[in-house]
């Protein structure tokens, strides 16, 4: 199916051209028929000579409701644009062109209706000024069809026409996320709450669970049954006017301008920076503003940065992302101010004085197509997920681009990559050079100094920055040997217990040697010491030598037993002893004895 879009200025004949194109009633309220006055948004379907199915939305002409004329041309991509032939372009003419400039929307026909009350030169003469209109805009090639619904004059010409444009307008995307704007919401006796939206890419199935991103907040919903056409269907692909059954929500719950998302498919934002493509320049648009997107209107506050570029804070937070087309409007004077591309979709908050400046001349020098390596740029690390869901990767599988590094599901700007690894090693050679006998930069100090915004970063920056890390403490390759100052005294303590590999020094000895417990812990740290309970020190091969004496007495061996093999004092023997067990190299039997375990 394909979703078409009437325009044109009030009482141009769209909602009776509707009908005759479908012998379907587009006016749903009585007040409308009543007043051959179209005031809110109008469906209707037929199917064209070459069978391709198309649906009509068909909208308001008078100014008074523009932002129902924008919620109804928003989400459609093709428009049939009319021009009464006896009253040729109005005022709410041009509002309509500059709308669908705005929403750069470059497939149409351009109906010169009511021809049966107007000349052949009146016609010609409409034509012409409607097509120098139209020049600015992606219809301006647009075929142009003269017709009266009333004596049905030019209506095949129209339909072969509407089939010749429909042909050129490219496949949409039937697979990955869905974003459906809500222009109508309503409740069904028996069947509960039902929304109706065009469904431009992905595709709903019954069954389905979306979440509500609206006006109060998101929550989770579920699709009960879906139609389209008045028909039931198990799925919906794009593009179509679809009616959703909803679960878990009750219908006043809904507005327009709310969407309906695959869950967790996509960002909301109520910050975006913004590329001007039509109307006037943002230094002279007013500072409150309206912002048209999809369905929705929104109040805005608009930020000049230059002619062409502008931050938008919008009242609240929407599903955008790059390249989305907004329109700009003037709430006083309800016209259109212009149109809009977004550019960036998450931009930065403003803290300091000189990032405004900074920001806008990043913004001026994006890719309006995207730009991924300046965004990861900005960034200085970005989760992949999160650049699909601004819309600057595909669904599946993109390679990195030269100048980021990956590491897992992020991606990692290569200088800033090299900024982080220098900081941290120019931080552990700084400490470790103040103080040999730290045991490096503790991994917290580490996390605090770079700021990174995932801590599993933080081992491929210590690996790119070619340091160990050991025990919760990140430092340089070798400098676990090198004690510094305290070296000649632990030389001295190890040849003393070489020669005597149990006689433990005394904590004067120690104190008299400037060894104290940082000095210990230093040089345990390196293997050359052990220390047990009680202040105990030994060399690191004390264990295994206790191990040949003990398993040379008669089993089990009490403590007095061991102390005295050992050629040791009790102060040292039940520490030892007590070592020993929690290696598992002996085991306690009862008070008095002991055992090796073999």
């Amino acid at each position: 199916m394909h979703v078409v879009a009437t325009a044109g200025h009030v009482d141009s004949g769209k909602s009776t051209l509707v009908r005759a194109l479908t012998g379907m009633e587009p006016d749903r309220w009585e007040e409308e028929r009543r007043r051959g006055l179209t005031i809110d948004l109008g469906y209707a379907w037929t199917t064209l000579p070459s069978g391709q199915d198309v649906a009509f939305v068909d909208v308001p002409g008078h100014e008074r409701f523009l932002g129902n004329m924008l919620a109804g041309i928003g989400p459609a991509p093709v428009v049939c644009f009319v021009v009464a032939a006896d009253e040729g372009w109005q005022a709410q003419s041009s509002d309509h062109r500059d709308a669908v400039a705005a929403l750069g929307i470059e497939h149409g026909v351009v109906v010169l209706s009511r021809a049966d009350r107007a000349s052949g030169q009146r016609v010609v003469d409409v034509l012409s000024r409607t097509r120098t209109e139209l020049a600015g805009t992606g219809l301006r090639d647009a075929p142009a069809i003269a017709v009266s619904a009333i004596d049905g004059t030019g209506l095949a010409e129209l339909r072969a026409a509407l089939d010749g444009v429909l042909a050129q307008v490219p496949a949409p995307t039937t697979t990955g996320r869905v974003r459906l704007w809500v222009d109508r919401s309503f409740t069904i006796t028996g069947s509960g709450t039902v929304v109706t939206g065009t469904l431009a890419a992905g595709t709903l199935a019954q069954g389905d669970r979306l979440e509500l991103l609206g006006h109060s907040g998101s929550r989770p919903v579920a699709v009960r049954g879906l139609q389209s056409r008045d028909t039931s269907y198990p799925s919906v692909e794009p593009v179509s006017r679809v009616a959703l059954n909803l679960r878990d929500v009750a219908a006043t719950d809904i507005r327009r301008g709310d969407a309906l998302v695959t869950p967790g498919a996509w960002p909301t934002t109520g910050v975006v920076g913004i590329h001007r493509t039509t109307g006037v320049a943002y230094t002279e648009v007013p500072e409150q503003i309206m912002v048209h997107v999809g369905t929705a209107s929104v109040p805005a506050r608009l930020r000049p940065f230059g002619a062409d570029h502008a931050r938008l804070v919008l009242d609240r937070p929407l599903p955008l992302v790059l390249g989305d087309r907004l329109v700009l409007r003037d709430p006083g004077s309800r016209s259109v101010l212009g149109g809009a591309r977004i550019l960036d979709a998450d931009p930065p908050e403003l803290r300091r004085r000189g990032d405004g400046a900074h920001w806008a001349e990043r913004l001026s020098g994006m890719d309006p197509a995207g730009d991924i390596l300046g965004e990861v740029a900005a960034r200085g690390a970005v989760q992949v997920d999160h650049l699909r869901k601004l819309g600057l990767l595909p669904g599946h599988g993109t390679e990195a681009p030269q100048g980021v590094r990956v590491f897992g599901d992020w991606w990692v700007h290569a200088p800033v990559l090299e900024a982080w690894q220098h900081r941290l090693r120019t931080a552990v050679e700084a400490l470790q050079e103040k103080d040999p006998l730290v045991p490096g930069l503790s991994m917290g100090a580490a996390r605090d100094l770079l700021r990174l915004p995932e801590e599993r970063l933080l081992s491929h920056v210590i690996r790119g920055a070619e340091l160990e890390q050991e025990g919760g403490h990140i430092r340089l390759p070798g400098s676990q040997d090198n004690l510094g100052p305290i070296e000649p005294a632990i030389v001295q303590l190890e040849r003393r217990l070489s020669a005597a590999a149990f006689h433990a020094p005394e904590a004067d000895e120690l104190a008299a040697l400037g060894l104290g417990a940082r000095e210990l812990a230093a040089a345990e740290r390196t293997g050359r010491l052990l220390r047990l309970r009680d202040g105990v020190v030994l060399l690191p091969t004390a264990p295994a030598l206790a191990m040949r004496t003990l398993a040379g007495l008669a089993q089990p061996f009490t403590t007095s037993q061991a102390r005295q093999a050992l050629d040791t004092t009790r102060r040292i023997a039940v520490p030892l002893l007590e070592h020993l067990d929690s290696r598992g190299w002996t085991k306690r039997i009862d008070a008095g004895h002991r055992t090796v375990v073999r």
